[in-house]
């Protein structure tokens, strides 16, 4: 059973997705949370698999409580899926950068929010590719302030092997192993493999982080 908590300082919005989430037999509430504080107090208390995080909130915000909850050791399983209205702005772009695994908006269909939920928990990609690289292209569009510029790329990029650095580029295309896979003509398994020393190198929370810093670091051309 995956166990979630919902962080919302709205109690109506809060009580709609209890109803669906609930709905489900593989997925449950645990807790609900009115500010960042209370969510990251809860992933803990509740033994929570995923939070369901609204940004905007009072007392702790929901990008500073994604920060908490990723930081924190004993709160690794935890996976946080932020809600939004798909607006591409900082706050959203640094909660994936804090190691949210993904984001939903508000208004998606009941089988949506429980994919959502499914796909997070597993610690895979949430967004599809078409959504992915347009979230990323619209951001990597706008003029960067000095606090988003991207990182300095060398010291990164050449812990990567040659095989990683195209592995990752391509996950930032929202390409899913498997196609990965038939891309290269490799097996899913080896994608995996070097996904997963690609995120450890990098220093990536989830395949959502890895998205973003393969950008930051000018794997992906703009």
């Amino acid at each position: 059973m995956i166990r979630v908590v919902l962080a919302d300082d709205q109690p109506l919005i809060r009580s709609g997705f209890r109803v669906f989430v609930d709905s489900a037999d593989d997925v449950t509430v645990v807790g609900e949370a009115a500010t960042g504080r209370e969510a990251v107090e809860l992933a803990r208390s509740a033994r929570a698999d995923v939070v369901l995080m609204d940004i905007r909130m009072p007392d702790l915000d929901g990008l500073a409580a994604t920060r908490l909850i990723t930081a924190d050791p004993d709160l690794a399983g935890v996976r946080v899926l932020i809600l939004t209205t798909f607006e591409v702005d900082e706050y959203v772009f640094q909660a994936l950068r804090a190691g949210a695994g993904g984001f939903l908006g508000k208004s998606a269909e009941p089988a949506e929010l429980l994919a959502a939920i499914r796909t997070v928990h597993r610690g895979e990609q949430l967004l599809s590719p078409a959504a992915t690289r347009a979230l990323i292209a619209r951001f990597l569009a706008e003029p960067a302030p000095a606090a988003r510029r991207r990182l300095d790329a060398a010291p990164l990029v050449d812990l990567l092997t040659g095989r990683e650095r195209e592995i990752v580029g391509l996950v930032a295309t929202g390409l899913s192993n498997d196609e990965i896979a038939a891309h290269l003509r490799v097996s899913p398994h080896t994608v995996k493999t070097h996904i997963n020393r690609s995120m450890t190198k990098l220093g990536a929370h989830d395949r959502a982080q890895l998205v973003v810093v393969a950008y930051e670091c000018g794997l992906v051309p703009r």
